[in-house]
């Protein structure tokens, strides 16, 4: 075993994978050149390109453990502030199974709201009253 790989194997400590959908969170617990451990969670996204070809765009972030209480309390503050506003449910309209007939019908909707507008503006004409 040649120095590099010693050195990455004690660099990684314990991983954790968490796949969702076109998504991979990296959980992994390093170890610093001084022998304490940090973590590091990478979030890698699957892309495709015009070609087929899959490529996977990385984000990462290192957290050290002087960090760890305040970033879990934010972490924690903000979940329960997302829940309590919005709910567990997942109500972005690219969840839905029927999306694109969902978009075209809310455009349509609108298309048709837009015209009656124009047409009240164009004949003063209180449908209202009708």
């Amino acid at each position: 075993m040649d120095e590099k790989e010693n050195i990455k194997e004690r660099n990684e400590i314990c991983s954790r994978t968490l796949k969702t959908g076109s998504r991979t969170y990296f959980f992994d617990a390093r170890e610093t050149r001084a022998g304490d451990y940090y973590l590091t969670i990478t979030e890698s996204k699957k892309n495709f390109s015009e070609t087929g070809e899959i490529t996977y765009k990385k984000h990462k972030i290192y957290l050290y453990k002087e960090d760890f209480s305040k970033f879990q309390s934010i972490l924690d503050d903000m979940i329960r502030f997302i829940i309590n506003e919005k709910g567990r449910e997942v109500i972005s309209e690219r969840h839905q199974k029927d999306f694109k007939n969902n978009h075209t019908y809310n455009q349509e909707i609108k298309d048709v709201q837009k015209k009656i507008s124009e047409v009240k503006n164009f004949t003063n004409i209180n449908f209202e009253d009708i």
